[in-house]
């Protein structure tokens, strides 16, 4: 099941996202044990109403979680995609998530998630406070392939943990530029040292990213229902490695303990055997790609003229656009609510921002008289000040405010005129674009038509 919000009458274009969920420092809720976290994912729908699309599995005794269970995403550009992740202790058997402990959560946007591939932030209680010092990370990949592995796999001669037995359990990392990222985690099998565990599948993009020399890493734990697993060894592989083994000739991997690496005579702490493994991929980039890559969208915005019909890639601060004194113009500076402009600016710049890392959106005006000189200018900064064109708004998060409040400043002291010229405003932008290639910064430059 994936996320989806279309608007009625329009056609969007959506990218399919995966999220992997990781918390750290969750608050400690049980006397006689430690926090057992879910996390659930909520879609905001309108206004205030917030929609459940999905829950993670839940994690006995534990206060770093890595949560196996992903959520895939349809991810629209061009939409403010509102998310909220709720952390919670889990004490009962029900499926009502208000009986059990509150341990934090997190709004952002999916574009946030995006831009930043990988995002932590602290997590809040309701009343907004710090839920202690809980932190949450949301990873993001986009799903450009949609092929799995199918894997089989079984264990020879694992080490006794406790007396006589180990319940032992497998998980399988992907190696990122952050570390081990958890794709897979196996069932518990009790009081076996030569287990078989079920088939499972597994995305080849969540397993090693399509490259099947990318390293992955395979953890053999003996679970504990404290939470605290004892390693019994650990391997690596690749993936074209891992596909050599058949169901008449496994492939094999010693199973190694660190701790007991140098001990004198010390072989491995078993065997891992990989009897069934698919498949090659072939990974082609896409826009997303390029958000994820550290591209920025360097937002210039051309306050364009606009019909009563709706937003048009038209023309600007010019005549047509009716005296901005009376209702009757696009430009008029409405007490009661926004008119055709204001609506614009916020309507793209809310999009927009989330994908500009320095907050700070350089505005442009053209076609009108500007003083002092009141000569028809075809590029001018709306704040009036040409070594400095760019707005901030009040807070970081809400740019678009610094946006808004320079055209409305701006506007009573033009005087609409003409011609429509908004050539100027190009070159301006692709100016920008030069200066983002001879730093070497990855950019997207180019004016925003309203």
């Amino acid at each position: 099941m994936a996320l989806s919000a279309p608007r009625p009458g329009a056609t969007h274009l959506a990218t399919k996202v995966e999220l992997t969920i990781s918390c750290n420092n969750l608050m400690d809720m049980d006397v006689f044990s430690k926090s057992d976290p879910l996390c659930a994912l909520y879609i905001n729908t309108s206004g205030s109403h917030w929609h459940e699309f999905g829950r993670t599995e839940m994690i006995l005794n534990c206060l770093n979680p890595r949560f196996s269970k992903k959520f895939v995403i349809d991810y629209y550009f061009e939409m403010v995609q509102k998310l909220k992740f709720c952390v919670y202790d889990i004490d009962n058997n029900t499926y009502d998530l208000s009986d059990d402990d509150f341990l934090g959560e997190l709004e952002c946007t999916l574009g946030q998630i995006v831009s930043n591939k990988e995002m932590t932030r602290p997590l809040l209680l309701r009343n907004k406070r710090p839920a202690g010092h809980g932190t949450i990370t949301v990873f993001a990949e986009e799903i450009t392939d949609n092929r799995v592995a199918d894997f089989e796999v079984c264990a020879h001669h694992l080490d006794k943990k406790y007396f006589w037995w180990s319940d032992p359990f497998l998980e399988f990392y992907r190696q990122t530029e952050t570390g081990w990222q958890l794709a897979h985690r196996t069932e518990v099998i009790k009081n076996n040292l030569n287990p078989t565990w079920r088939p499972f599948r597994v995305s080849l993009r969540s397993l090693c990213g399509g490259d099947v020399e990318k390293p992955i890493k395979v953890d053999c734990y003996d679970y504990h229902i404290s939470g605290s697993h004892d390693l019994i060894g650990s391997c690596k592989a690749t993936l074209a490695e891992m596909q050599q083994g058949s169901h008449f000739s496994p492939v094999e991997f010693e199973c190694v303990n660190p701790k007991k690496f140098k001990k004198k005579n010390y072989k491995n702490s078993g065997v891992i055997c990989i009897k069934r493994c698919p498949g090659n991929i072939l990974k082609e980039f896409t826009f997303l790609d390029y958000i994820m890559g550290g591209c920025q969208i360097n937002f210039t915005l051309c306050i364009l003229h606009l019909s009563s019909a709706g937003p048009q890639i038209a023309i600007d601060f010019t005549g047509s656009n009716g005296d901005p004194r009376t209702p009757g113009s696009l430009h008029y500076i409405n007490p009661e609510g926004y008119n055709e402009y204001q609506t614009a600016i916020w309507a793209v710049g809310n999009v927009i921002q989330d994908y500009d890392s320095n907050k700070m959106f350089p505005v442009f005006g053209f076609g009108a008289q500007v003083p002092p000189s009141w000569q028809v200018s075809h590029e001018f900064p709306v704040n009036f000040n040409p070594s400095n064109p760019f707005c901030a708004g009040k807070t970081n998060r809400v740019v678009v405010e610094g946006v808004v409040q320079a055209y409305q400043q701006c506007l009573p002291q033009l005087k609409l005129w003409g011609p429509t010229n908004f050539s100027p405003i190009i070159n301006h932008a692709a100016c920008f674009a030069r200066q983002a290639m001879q730093q070497n910064i990855a950019s997207v430059c180019g004016p925003t038509i309203i």
